[in-house]
């Protein structure tokens, strides 16, 4: 199988499972990782999603050997591949639960791009992030429009137009990933991280993710319109109502 699946707990774990090809992206690989998104998502008693890469790597892109097959497909196959992928990324923006990327290695191409389109990023310090496509006359297309909401818009252009790879380190500095780890202890950083996360309140961490992505775009007022009945709904979960009743003893 080309993609693996557990739940731990509350931790529902994915790991691309292609380590001779640098889990590549292929389609059965994505089709497999649309259905275990689905699958975390129904399951109430996951609260957080981990995706990690079997191997030395966590993706390498698309697996250009696919590509290579299409050759004289039209601009409709193309279209519709494109969309597959696409629709991956829109899953995990979609999720109801936060998604977290544990990187080792490298994430290239549509592979930073799946790791930029989780909801955080956790990576080992040795870890390597680019976009190299435009080095074969290609462009780093749908994951632009990730890239360009994590970092500054000049930052973007250089990743995209030079094609080089920068460390964790520098990727964290310029709002690439959340957090950069020593390589040493990385699971362990991880595990207690996602720990962290899974045991805050569901509905919360839930509705926050859903108003953050559905501002975005938004006129001030708008957004503004759109936390106050957040807000309201907020109010009315048992999460909600427990912490305040909780609260109010304390004090």
């Amino acid at each position: 199988m080309s993609i693996l699946y557990s739940v731990d707990g509350a931790v529902a774990r994915i790991t691309l499972n292609r380590p001779e090809k640098r889990n590549a992206l292929s389609d059965e690989l994505i089709g497999l990782l649309k259905d275990t998104l689905a699958l975390a998502a129904e399951d109430e008693k996951v609260r957080v999603v981990l995706l990690a890469g079997a191997g030395q790597d966590f993706c390498s892109g698309a697996d250009l050997a696919a590509f290579d097959r299409t050759a004289e497909a039209g601009v409709l196959d193309h279209l519709a591949t494109a969309r597959e992928l696409a629709d991956l990324f829109l899953a995990i923006r979609h999720h109801p639960k936060p998604v977290v990327a544990a990187v080792r290695g490298r994430a290239l191409a549509g592979g930073c791009g799946l790791a930029t389109a989780c909801d955080l990023i956790l990576a080992a310090e040795s870890a390597q992030f680019g976009y190299p496509e435009v080095k074969i006359g290609f462009i780093p297309a749908m994951v632009m429009a990730i890239l360009r909401r994590s970092v500054s818009e000049k930052r973007a252009f250089e990743l995209l137009t030079t094609g080089d790879s920068i460390g964790a380190r520098e990727a964290q500095n310029i709002g690439l990933i959340n957090r950069a780890l020593p390589d040493a202890t990385f699971e362990a950083g991880v595990e207690e991280y996602v720990e962290r996360l899974a045991a805050k309140p569901a509905s919360a961490v839930s509705l926050t993710k859903s108003l953050l992505y559905h501002i975005d775009g938004m006129t001030f007022d708008a957004a503004i319109e759109a936390g106050a009945r957040a807000n309201a709904m907020a109010r009315m979960t048992e999460d909600a109502r427990r912490g305040i009743e909780t609260f109010a003893r304390k004090k």
